[in-house]
Order: structure tokens, then C-alpha cells, then sequence
């Protein structure tokens, strides 16, 4: 539901053209949409010039065209509606509307959201009733109390300004331009402001300037000797920690139609112990449902889903004041069900693994921070700056120590 142009033409006979485009918008987002729905049938907007050119002939305007052409003129061409297609360069522009009123054209092309090819109904196309919408608010807006040319001139001044509000980023919102100039008139302002063209409206509130510093954390840990453990540590600056906020181990060992799994953990005492989110996730994807679990946690809370053979530890907002936990249990599965199970080809032996999720909130691990008294604004007024910053895990897993042989899985990490 949104238009891709809008025009404005003065109907001029005698002029070489036959007329002027007095105002044009285009919305280049809603273009690029247009462009995506449209595939192979999308035919993109002219410009003024082609466009002026191509309307006058399908309104049979151009003092020079009085000819019967069959394209144009012929018994299956009957419109009984403001809708036409236009022929610009070889192709087709369709859906355009367009209506002739006290010598000007007011015309725009709405957008479809879906191939052209076969035309869908119009009544289909939601875009068609909004763009006529729009266009008639505008010949509202222009002649009443309209005066003279200087009054017709003015107000065509002030349509950019007005668009801005009443159809942001090609969106109708409020055919009624009179609101809008209303709205405008009562922000009085120093001195004129240029809107950028996702902004509806002039900002009445405090400016404000928000910065957000966050943090990922990816890390790898195998548990052996001869396999180092890899992290990594970037956010807006890459950078390099010194060790991993959480360490941890993850043993599993299978015996018979059991699973015996032991995770330890531990905070690194220089993260804070504050979390908004702390869970680890233990798949078992290549094995069939969960039917049998005994478990101890020393902390937090174990969630069973046992039909996605997963175990979540949800491990809350702080470690203990050891700062070390564990968890330990065995798991007994049914009888894998190949058309409902998912299947993961690293869920299994060597390949086991827990995944860490976290969150800490106003905390980074290399200490990065927006000095909000530092930062320099070039424009009228005092803005309100806030900064923010967030640790944040991604792809932190730990493996199986127990697996029989080194696992190495670096296309993991960046």
C-alpha cells in the first residue's frame, strides 16, 4: 500500500510539450519494492520528460496527435476508469492514475505486490484507491481559497513540506494536506530545518543522541591438551580478552542405552556477576526422544523438551559466590522418529557440544565505554545523550572432552 511517484502537470496547448511538470516525487524505497514484487514484469518509473510526453498522448493532449491509433483509441481501449498504461520506451507503465482538472493533470503510479503479467484486478491493487486518495487531496489543497497564480504558486511551494507528512517514504497517512499544514504551522522554529526523508514531522521533545556499545563473545573450548581453546571478542572495535567470561567443561559418556553427561562451570572473577539472560542449551538431535532423566544441579533450574531431545539449564541472573557450578545426569531416549526428529551431524560423539547464551547489561569485556561528555553535536540546541553498552554471547560453545579423537571446527569462528 504505497505509491512509487506523484506528478503534477499544467496543461499548456501551444507550448512545444503541450505542458509543464510543475511538481514531481519519487519514492526510490518503494521503487526498489516495486522492482522485488514485480520480477521480470517490473517496468521502472521514466522521468519527467517521458513520462510528460507519454501522458499527454494517452490523454490525446498533444495538439499534434488527432489521429485514430488502434493502441490508444481502439474499442478495447475503453476506460470508463482514471487508470491507463503508458508506453515509455518500449514497455508498458501500468497502473497509472490520471485525471485532468481545471487544466492541470494530477497523476501518480501506485505500487504492486505482484507480477503485472497477467494484470491483476484493480481491486486487488489497494495501492490504486490510496494514490487516487492522495491526488485528490492535493486539488483540494491547491484550489481552495485560491485566489490567483501567486496563490496557486505558493502553495506549490509548500507541497514538498506537506508530502513529508502526510505520505512519509511514499505511505499515505492523511489525504488531507490541510492538517498537515497545520501541523507544521504550529512548530515555530528559529530557523529552517531540513527533514531527512523517514521523518514525518519536526521533533517537538529534547534532541536526544542514543550510543550503544555491544560486545560478542564467540568461544571454542575442547577440554584437551593438545587442541587449544579459541575466543573471540568484537563489537564496534575488534579487539582480543584475555580469557573467556565462562569456562567450562563438558563430559558425556555412553553406556549402553544411557548417556552420562557431567558440565562445570565457572565465572571469571573479573565479569560482572549481574546477568539479564544465563542459559546453556544441551542438544541430543541424532537421538530419539528424552523417556528417562535423573539429573543434580547444584544451581539454577534444568527445562526438559523432551521431544527435541534438548536439555536447557537455565542458569539465571548470578553464579553462586564460588562462582563455579555443575550439573550432572542420565539420560535414557526412545526410539528416534526419523520424519520428526531434526538431524545435526555435530550433536553426536566427538561432536557433542553445549551452546552458551548470556547477556550482562552496561558491561564490556575489554572495557570499551562512550565518554557521552566527549561527544560533539553541530547543530541548534543542547541534546540529551545516553550510552549504552551490552556483552552479548554468540556461537560460545563447549565439547565433548570425552570424545575419543580431536575435533576441530574453526569454520565456526570468523
Amino acid at each position: 500500500m504505497a505509491l512509487r511517484a506523484v506528478w503534477l502537470i499544467r496543461h499548456e496547448p501551444g507550448t512545444p510539450l503541450g505542458g509543464t511538470v510543475r511538481f514531481s516525487r519519487r519514492y526510490p524505497t518503494v521503487e526498489k519494492r516495486a522492482k522485488a514484487f514485480n520480477g521480470m514484469t517490473y517496468v521502472p518509473v521514466p522521468e519527467d520528460g517521458p513520462f510528460l510526453r507519454a501522458l499527454l498522448f494517452q490523454l490525446r493532449l498533444l495538439d499534434d496527435d488527432k489521429d485514430f491509433m488502434e493502441r490508444r483509441d481502439g474499442c478495447s481501449r475503453i476506460n470508463k476508469t482514471s487508470i491507463y498504461g503508458l508506453s515509455v520506451g518500449g514497455e508498458e507503465l501500468w497502473p497509472v492514475i490520471a485525471f485532468l482538472r481545471d487544466s492541470m493533470i494530477y497523476a501518480s503510479v501506485p505500487l504492486v505486490e505482484q507480477a503485472l503479467s497477467p494484470r491483476p484486478p484493480l481491486i486487488s491493487i489497494s495501492g490504486v484507491s490510496q494514490g487516487l486518495e492522495l491526488l485528490l487531496g492535493i486539488q483540494d489543497f491547491l484550489y481552495s481559497s485560491q485566489k490567483n497564480d501567486t496563490d496557486l504558486h505558493t502553495k506549490l511551494s509548500q507541497l514538498p513540506d506537506l508530502l513529508l507528512q502526510a505520505c512519509p517514504l511514499g505511505t499515505l497517512l492523511d489525504a488531507n494536506l490541510q492538517n498537515s499544514l497545520n501541523s507544521i504551522n504550529s512548530v515555530s522554529v528559529t530557523q529552517p530545518q531540513k527533514q531527512p526523508a523517514w521523518k514525518v514531522g519536526a521533533y517537538k521533545g529534547k534532541a536526544q543522541i542514543s550510543i550503544s556499545i555491544t560486545e560478542t563473545v564467540k568461544c571454542m573450548q575442547y577440554g584437551k591438551q593438545d587442541i587449544a581453546d579459541t575466543w573471540q571478542v568484537a563489537g564496534t572495535v575488534a579487539c582480543k580478552v584475555p580469557v573467556p567470561p565462562i569456562l567450562g567443561s563438558y563430559h558425556m559418556k555412553e553406556e549402553g542405552v544411557q548417556l552420562k553427561v557431567t558440565v562445570n562451570f565457572k565465572l571469571h572473577e573479573s565479569v560482572r556477576n549481574n546477568f539479564e539472560v544465563c542459559e546453556a542449551h544441551i542438544p541430543f538431535y541424532n537421538r530419539g526422544p528424552i523417556t528417562h532423566l535423573e539429573y543434580k544441579a547444584s544451581f539454577g533450574q534444568l527445562e526438559v523438551f523432551r521431544e527435541k531431545s534438548l536439555l536447557v539449564w537455565i542458569i539465571g541472573q548470578k553464579f553462586p559466590k564460588s562462582m563455579e557450578i555443575s550439573l550432572s545426569g542420565t539420560l535414557t531416549f526412545g526410539v528416534k522418529g526419523h520424519n520428526k526428529q531434526p538431524f545435526d551431524h555435530i550433536c553426536i560423539g566427538n561432536t557433542a557440544y553445549i551452546k552458551l547464551n548470556f547477556r550482562i547489561a552496561d558491561y564490556t569485556l575489554t572495557g570499551c565505554y562512550a565518554d557521552q561528555h566527549s561527544v560533539q553535536v553541530f547543530a541548534s540546541g543542547k541534546p540529551k545523550i545516553s550510552a549504552y553498552r551490552k556483552l552479548i554471547s554468540s556461537d560460545y560453545y563447549i565439547w565433548n572432552s570425552k570424545a575419543p579423537a580431536p575435533v576441530t571446527y574453526a569454520s565456526l569462528l570468523p
